[in-house]
């Protein structure tokens, strides 16, 4: 098995660098919602360990709530990455997105990094939570997003395992250097992944490049730590070249009246610093942006 992606595994049919053949109709790009608990972020497993996750006070549907009430206002659609695990304790909540007109796809059971899970470990999260949420909607999970983006170089074989348990995308190869993850050799926009078990759709989270370097500017804590023009830039750039590029942002990002976990400064400072203005820098984007759910864009194609 391949530990990157070759060029004879990857086509880009979308791009067209001329602008020959460009529809001439503003590009709508991809919002996604990581559809999880303040308390399950990975850094907080050693403080927030699974079998305490249901003593901790629920802050999921609400804050799910407020992106949706973002949304309508907007006139935008969404993919909501949800966990299993939430989707069985909130089903109200699958409904509501569902009858707004958003699509639902998977981000596994209990918020496992890929790196952390055995093949078969990997098969029956993917499996269970695709279950579960095909239930829920009534209607057939096609996406996948990891948590973490913590598909990486090496972990291949979790794309063949989505192929062969009926998912036809992904959006988890985050083409940046960095610790804990990212797949630098990856695509920046949409492309096709050829594998042994089939041909998967994976749409990375946007980046720019800026001094020579390719930044991560897709939202999430970037969307927080950095200049709001960052995040802009990448967008307005796909924008110019007609490519959709994906944003994604998780529901506590816009609480900042969450309860705060016993961890380290670092760890405070990147999860805690920004979440006060997430909400007002949402409303810039989907004021100057178009969005729409990855299920749509599909459609269109």
């Amino acid at each position: 098995m391949p530990h990157t992606l070759d060029s004879s595994m990857v086509s880009t049919p979308l791009h067209d660098p001329s602008g020959e053949g460009r529809s001439p109709r503003p590009t709508s790009h991809f919002f996604s919602v990581d559809v999880e608990e303040h308390f399950q972020v990975s850094v907080f497993e050693g403080v927030a360990p699974r079998e305490r996750w249901g003593s901790y006070p629920s802050r999921v549907e609400q804050n799910t709530d407020r992106l949706l009430a973002l949304l309508s206002a907007a006139g935008a659609r969404g993919t909501f990455f949800t966990l299993g695990w939430v989707a069985e304790r909130h089903p109200g909540l699958i409904r509501r997105i569902v009858e707004q007109g958003h699509e639902v796809a998977a981000h596994g059971w209990w918020h496992r990094r890929v790196t952390t899970q055995t093949e078969t470990e990997f098969r029956e999260d993917v499996r269970s939570t695709k279950a579960l949420l095909e239930d829920q909607t009534g209607t057939p999970i096609r996406g996948f997003r990891a948590p973490s983006f913590s598909i990486i170089p090496g972990g291949e074989w979790a794309l063949d395992v989505l192929l062969e348990e009926g998912y036809t995308y992904d959006s988890s190869l985050f083409p940046v250097h960095r610790t804990g993850y990212g797949y630098p050799s990856g695509g920046t926009g949409p492309y096709q992944i050829h594998r042994p078990s089939g041909v998967l759709w994976e749409l990375p989270p946007a980046t720019t490049t800026m001094a020579g370097l390719r930044i991560p500017a897709a939202g999430g804590g970037y969307l927080r730590q950095f200049p709001l023009r960052v995040i802009q830039r990448a967008f307005r750039e796909r924008s110019a070249r007609g490519e959709p590029g994906m944003f994604y942002i998780h529901p506590w990002e816009i609480d900042p009246d969450q309860p705060r976990m016993p961890v380290g400064w670092v760890s405070r400072v990147r999860h805690y610093r920004g979440l006060g203005k997430t909400y007002s820098r949402l409303e810039r984007l989907v004021d100057e942006f178009s969005f729409t759910s990855v299920a749509a864009w599909l459609e269109s194609l």
